[in-house]
């Protein structure tokens, strides 16, 4: 039997790339067990398997109907819905043969004390990141337990802060699976996190370790503020040790039986323990060097958990960076002589910001936090995301550079400084502070400071001929990725501005409310074209499916259950069929170009050239009429556009850009929603790689740019040097992506002997 058939993955039977069956923990797992890093054994139980309990209950309309309608941005009503929804999936029992299957494998595997992780994944998503949104257990113990844990990490996927996320991304609840790995427990003696690099600076030539006694989930919750010692990474020399008292550690209850919200239990730290250091250090250089393995292996820095037993170090999960930066983190600026000192923490996330202080003693206040406050708390947790967004800075009482607020705060490009010690205290609300999260200072009031000089110096921005653009579709994200080394936007999605507004357009539109949505839209679209200006904002019109508009307030009227929504009402064919909806978008982009010209138009899932002649004269007759500073590209995914491009080429069109996923599951057969297939769902197929090439060779004998949005490039640098090769104007890549994407271009054009113009 094929893995992709099986419920229960062995870790030594899986590997990075099935990350559709095993989640991100899980593949990550069994990668590390087979390149001989020293991981506790266990096994998956497969995202499929999730995918069955919804099937065999008929969970998913009901679950559909719950979210239908519901206000996310109410902090209430969202509670109260994912606690309806987590209780409606815990009352079914879970299919007979999967429960069955997990108890015999807990069984073969010793029994004893497991841990139950979540690892979530999504098949087309692959930017999407769901770590910290969904349950851990640790200390369970029994397969009756064991079964259980299971099902209530199925049922985290609705989470509060899981359901507001994907909402957030635009995401489709259903989209998103889940994977729950099972492993031996690790009774640990200390435990924590080690990034391969200095996480704040982002310096790859040191290792960050942080440690705690007892379980780790006290240093990623931010409950305990950890030792800290970074180690050079060549030489495996302590360059800097920062030992943290430390009261109380989490360990395993010895009178816990079943309950597994008892299993684990805070213990008061022995007292010749408070002041030791977690790590002696030749553990901490056996340490490192596994992470250098670690790193080797993946090819680039990585997150990961660690945890000690005896004389023995585990590794109990490993992820990549996702926030590598440009620079080193600058130190404090002569503009804050003479500024008073508040408090000081630990430097987490670089940057300087002003604002009042707002006070958070727990998730259930986030609604108090405004636009531009400085949120304080003891620690954060992932239901606090929302009120981050919209927060300025961060300062906690408690936690280290590696917990869930530093993490966090580094995502979103906020300053952010941990562990003050009494920051809720010591803090008065409303109280105007200045936050350094570069040097880990607060200061009393607005210092005057110049903010440019107090980032990151930038690095020498890397030149290449082959422009390159990024992905965006989040409003908040634009001034900041526009402050980055990128030539423009070159796919603006439309489907998270869309479900901000929440509603469906012809909703709206049946109740006089047109002009609302068109207002809505231009504003959304307006914030990154304003925030890039004079780089081009490449705008891809709405590609909503049938199941993503039923999401939206009032789309199950309008929407159609479709048996597969990927290959149905969507792109091109939806504007022809729903001229008034699609009239209100091409108001927005009008509105929008009135005062930024840099805003251009790209159509999506074009099947037919006479589609793209219908659409193309709907644009001209609403005025938007190609020229010097307004560009029309298409979007190149069906396998039409591949074979007769020339012909759609005829019609006059600017520019395509390659939706390497759509193209690549068409020219396959391969279903992006079913994970059996994960292992074929490949851009360097033989087959997918000559229709990119048909399609940049053609245009560029034509004269007509060509580019591909998706991580292809920056995924299989062998891909991004036949890009190049064959004369591909522009590559596009998610925000993360950025800075490895420009070397490996600039790599490919070098060793081409293409200079940048």
């Amino acid at each position: 039997m094929s893995v992709k058939d099986k419920t229960i993955l062995w870790f030594q039977d899986i590997g990075k790339r099935d990350l559709l069956l095993a989640g991100g923990k899980g593949a990550n797992l069994g990668e590390l067990t087979k390149a001989g890093i020293p991981v506790p054994p266990g096994f998956v139980v497969s995202a499929d398997s999730y995918s069955q309990f919804l099937q065999e209950e008929g969970l998913q309309e009901p679950i559909r109907r719950l979210l239908e309608g519901m206000d996310y941005e109410d902090s209430t009503q969202l509670q109260q819905t994912a606690t309806k929804v987590k209780d409606l999936l815990l009352s079914k029992p879970m299919p007979a043969d999967i429960a069955a299957q997990i108890r015999q494998a807990y069984e073969k595997m010793g029994g004893g004390y497991v841990a139950v992780r979540s690892s979530a994944t999504a098949e087309d998503l692959p930017e999407a990141s769901f770590a910290g949104q969904q349950s851990t257990f640790l200390n369970v113990r029994g397969p009756d337990s064991v079964v259980q844990a299971i099902k209530a990490c199925w049922a985290s996927l609705f989470e509060a802060r899981a359901i507001y996320y994907r909402f957030q991304n635009g995401f489709d609840h259903f989209k998103v699976k889940i994977a729950v790995p099972v492993q031996h427990m690790v009774e640990s003696h200390s435990s924590g996190v080690m990034f391969t690099l200095e996480p704040v600076s982002s310096d790859q030539s040191k290792i960050l370790v942080e440690a705690v006694w007892g379980l780790g989930e006290a240093i990623v919750s931010g409950e305990e503020t950890p030792d800290s010692y970074l180690v050079e990474k060549e030489t495996l020399a302590v360059l800097q040790r920062e030992t943290a008292h430390q009261e109380r550690q989490l360990v395993r209850n010895p009178g816990a039986t079943t309950d597994n919200e008892t299993a684990n239990l805070w213990s008061p730290v022995p007292p010749e323990r408070k002041d030791q250091p977690k790590l002696t250090d030749k553990d901490l250089q056996a340490l490192a060097q596994i992470g250098r393995r670690i790193e080797n292996h993946y090819g680039f820095p990585q997150d990961i958990e660690w945890a000690k037993e005896g004389d023995k170090l585990y590794i109990l999960q490993t992820r990549p960076v996702t926030t590598i930066r440009e620079g080193a983190a600058p130190e404090q600026g002569d503009g804050f002589a003479g500024a008073k000192i508040l408090l000081q923490g630990s430097p987490a996330s670089p940057g300087v910001e002003v604002g009042p202080v707002k006070i958070i003693v727990d998730a259930t206040e986030i609604h108090k936090v405004k636009q531009g406050d400085v949120l304080v708390a003891q620690m954060t947790t992932p239901d606090f995301v929302p009120a981050m967004k919209r927060a300025a800075a961060i300062v906690t009482d408690r936690g280290g550079r590696t917990c869930h607020a530093a993490i966090v705060s580094r995502e979103l490009g906020i300053p952010c400084v941990v562990g003050t010690g009494n920051a809720t205290q010591t803090l008065k609300p409303r109280q105007i502070v200045t936050v350094d999260g570069g040097s880990g200072r607060i200061y009393q009031g607005r210092v005057a400071v110049a903010r440019q000089a107090q980032r990151a110096a930038p690095r020498e921005a890397i030149k290449t001929k082959t422009r390159l653009y990024v992905n965006l579709a989040q409003p908040e994200l634009a001034e900041r990725t526009a402050a980055r080394d990128v030539d423009g936007v070159g796919l603006l999605r439309a489907e998270f501005i869309i479900a901000q507004i929440g509603e469906h357009p012809k909703h709206m539109l049946e109740q006089g409310r047109g002009q609302e949505f068109t207002k809505k839209l231009a504003q959304g679209i307006a914030t990154f074209a304003q925030a890039f200006s004079p780089r081009p904002v490449v705008y891809r019109t709405s590609d909503y499916k049938t199941n993503e508009y039923r999401n939206l307030v009032g789309g199950s009227k309008y929407e159609e259950v479709e048996e597969n929504p990927m290959i149905g009402y969507r792109g091109a064919s939806r504007y022809l069929l729903d001229l008034p909806s699609f009239k209100l978008e091409m108001e927005a982009i009008k509105r929008v170009r009135a005062q930024h010209k840099n805003l251009w138009v790209m159509i999506p899932f074009v099947r037919t050239v006479d589609e793209l002649r219908q659409v193309k004269a709907l644009l001209t007759q609403e005025g938007l009429v190609q020229g010097p500073d307004f560009k029309l590209w298409m979007m190149v995914e069906v396998p039409s556009n591949i074979l007769i491009l020339d012909k759609f080429l005829d019609q006059g069109i600017d520019g395509i850009s390659i939706g390497s996923n759509d193209l690549t599951q068409l020219i396959l057969g391969v279903d992006r929603d079913n994970s059996r297939f994960a292992q074929l769902f490949d851009e360097r197929n033989e087959a997918v790689v000559l229709a990119l090439e048909k399609a940049i060779k053609t245009c560029a004998a034509r004269g007509v740019t060509s580019s591909i949005c998706g991580q292809a490039p920056s995924d299989y640098p062998e891909l991004a040097e036949k890009l190049v090769e064959w004369g591909i104007t522009s590559v596009s890549v998610n925000p993360d992506r950025i800075d490895d994407t420009r070397v490996i271009i600039a790599g490919v054009e070098h060793r081409l002997g293409r200079s940048p113009s």
